[in-house]
């Protein structure tokens, strides 16, 4: 039904399109924000002044539980731990640290009550099972189904409940609009990977405005040189006061803006979404739109959050879940592991993201005076680096694009280990200068052994949800 749905929308004519898009948005609304989300984001902004032992405790008590219930009532983490200990586990028969339970075992004799002996889970594995995964004393057709295609198309399923849906909003307000002064009252605009248009079309609307959520939906499949003035009329036309969205679309936005000289209405702050932010992003998007640009990190599968500050430093939310890490080779970043703590109805322990960080020592503070811990590099993900033959692996490689170079946008491409392609979209007075800079930016990082070229490309095909990568390994690096 919802895939009809999204077949049929960007075909009906505007005011339809309005009306069906603003009956979704008081369904949304109702789920997202109950009465006591005010209460709720207060106590999330108390959180932020808390001492590392406070979150230490509150995140054990709540692992516990979150632990417990995906041993006793989640069929795919039941199935394994039955296997493991050799019998079947009862929801009484449950001990907690320190106590023993009601059949005499001690929790010693748990465990699942150690985060530590949980196997990693993999994405494929949720994706193949998602049902597998839902605690069975829950109704999925009572929970808030979000079905995601991911970068690579490959689609997964996640249920949430209508706490888990208005936890993870109110932490929403508290951490990725409140910190910039703005709220879910204000008109915003964003770019996301819905169609709300056909394809091929060529005058606007390409955009559809959602009433109850104050919200203008902008379409990423529209964005080019000669419709970037309509995209900017409709900003001011619906009095938007702040943007949100992928980076790669708001980056282009903000490259017409500039290349163009168009005048945009006053914003009180971009805050990306979805991809990583480059300094040279931040740069021209902050200089197109003239308001502060802030990055946020987080998943549909809401395992693990990020937000940043005034001060440009991402702070993750422990409420959201618990984070590990494994080292990369021939990496100074490491991969993430999170354990989320939000959604104990679908649970995601100890799940491997892809997506590789650096973490900053806990006693680092912010100047901003938040006690949140700092996430200090993003860097992607941990599978889109490049891999030389000497089995190097190759990231945080957006300084090969800094400088004065007139390119609009460009992706790395690796098809084998000796060669590696740079896709790059001209912008107005580029030369093959900019194209050899480039390859000989890219070629000293890699050495001589990787042959570089440089492709000149009209437009970068977008994954099917919209995103944009900005490296694309086609080659399976081993799991370290």
């Amino acid at each position: 039904m919802i895939d009809a749905f999204t077949k049929v929308f960007p075909l009906l004519p505007g005011p339809l399109r309005t009306l069906a898009a603003s009956a979704h948005g008081l369904t949304l609304r109702s789920w997202r924000y109950g009465r006591d989300h005010t209460a709720l984001v207060l106590d999330a902004a108390q959180r932020e002044s808390w001492s590392p032992e406070q979150w230490r405790q509150w995140q054990e008590a709540r692992l516990a539980h979150v632990l417990r219930r995906a041993a006793t009532r989640v069929p795919f983490y039941r199935q394994y731990w039955e296997g493991v200990v050799g019998r079947p586990l009862s929801v009484a028969g449950q001990a907690v640290p320190g106590e023993q339970a009601a059949d005499g075992r001690k929790a010693g004799d748990c465990p699942w009550l150690e985060l530590q002996n949980w196997p990693l889970l993999e994405k494929e594995e949720v994706r193949r099972h998602p049902r597998l995964f839902v605690a069975d004393d829950c109704d999925t057709r009572q929970m808030y189904r979000e079905h995601t295609s991911g970068t690579t198309g490959t689609p997964m399923d996640l249920w949430w409940s209508r706490d888990t849906v208005r936890r993870w909003y109110a932490l929403f307000e508290a951490r990725w609009r409140v910190w910039h002064g703005v709220s879910r009252y204000d008109r915003w605009a964003i770019f996301g990977g819905q169609i709300v248009a056909a394809p091929d079309r060529r005058k606007p609307p390409f955009w559809v405005w959602n009433a109850p959520m104050r919200q203008l939906y902008l379409s990423v499949y529209h964005l080019a040189p000669d419709l970037a003035r309509f995209y900017v009329e409709a900003l001011r036309r619906y009095r938007v006061v702040y943007l949100y969205g992928y980076t790669s679309a708001l980056y282009t936005l903000a490259h017409d803006v500039l290349d163009q000289g168009l005048s945009v209405p006053d914003l009180k702050v971009v805050i990306t979404n979805a991809e990583p932010l480059s300094e040279h992003q931040r740069e021209v998007i902050g200089q197109a739109f003239a308001c502060p640009v802030r990055e946020t990190y987080g998943m549909t599968e809401i395992v693990t959050a990020a937000g940043e500050c005034e001060h440009g430093r991402l702070h993750l939310w422990p409420e959201v879940g618990i984070v590990e890490t494994r080292p990369l080779a021939n990496s100074a970043g490491s991969e993430l592991i999170c354990t989320g703590l939000v959604n104990a109805d679908m649970p995601l322990l100890r799940y491997r993201l892809g997506d590789a960080a650096e973490l900053a020592p806990p006693a680092e503070h912010c100047p901003c005076g938040r006690r949140l811990p700092v996430l200090r590099r993003l860097e992607g993900r941990s599978d889109d680096v490049l891999i030389t033959a000497d089995g190097r692996r190759i990231g945080r490689l957006d300084p090969v694009f800094k400088g004065a170079m007139a390119i609009r946008e460009a992706q790395i491409v690796q098809d084998a280990p000796e060669a590696v392609r740079v896709l790059v979209v001209p912008a107005r007075g580029y030369t093959a200068a900019d194209g050899e800079e480039v390859r000989s930016r890219l070629a000293a990082r890699l050495g001589t052994a990787v042959h570089v070229t440089v492709e000149v490309v009209s437009a970068i095909p977008r994954a099917p949800n919209g995103k944009f990568r900005a490296v694309v390994s086609r080659l399976v690096p081993r799991r370290e």
